[in-house]
């Protein structure tokens, strides 16, 4: 499956690189049609450091990825009841960027969790979160992959049909979103 507009750009809120939401968020970019991922390895936003030396380049890069992508996707586990720090740190940089990147731009969110519930207290925190932005969060259907560690195949492909099918429609809607 290709796409007549560029791979979408992905963003994990797991460093860890054999996570479950990496592999969620790979198999969505297969679906899509590619997915670039982008580096969330960000410093600490601190006020102090963008005074003393502005906007790091990092962050800049990402913005860029973010505006000149058809569409993002977002694959988040979920801490605490909540989005990690590294995805708000992420959010928070990219704030601070001048040109609203997000304005617009088509995005999907996605979770996967060792617990059953697969994430929703964690999408509804970032879907808060993206409001600001003005981005086109996509409001279904959700894609809540519970006891992640029993629904990935060696390979890392997605095995839960249920899980499948809702993630096919999410892109479906995000591919006719991007190519709009």
């Amino acid at each position: 499956m290709s796409t007549a507009y560029g791979p979408a750009l992905g963003l994990c809120g797991s460093l860890r690189r054999g996570s479950f939401n990496r592999k969620l968020l790979l198999e969505a970019g297969r679906l899509f049609g590619g997915v670039t991922e982008a580096n969330l390895r960000l410093p600490l936003y601190d006020g102090d450091l963008e005074e003393a030396e502005g906007v790091p380049a990092e962050v800049q890069t990402l913005a860029q990825q973010i505006k000149d992508a058809p569409a993002v996707l977002i694959a988040c586990p979920e801490y605490n009841k909540a989005p990690p720090g590294v995805l708000k740190n992420a959010l928070d940089w990219i704030s601070r960027v001048p040109g609203g990147v997000w304005q617009g731009k088509p995005v999907a969110i996605m979770s996967a969790t060792g617990g059953r519930a697969g994430g929703e207290r964690t999408q509804a925190a970032l879907r808060l979160n993206m409001v600001p932005f003005g981005a086109d969060v996509l409001t279904g259907p959700d894609v809540l992959v519970g006891q992640a560690s029993n629904q990935f195949d060696a390979e890392g492909r997605l095995t839960n049909e249920i899980n499948l099918k809702a993630l096919t429609t999410l892109i479906e809607k995000l591919r006719v979103k991007a190519g709009s």
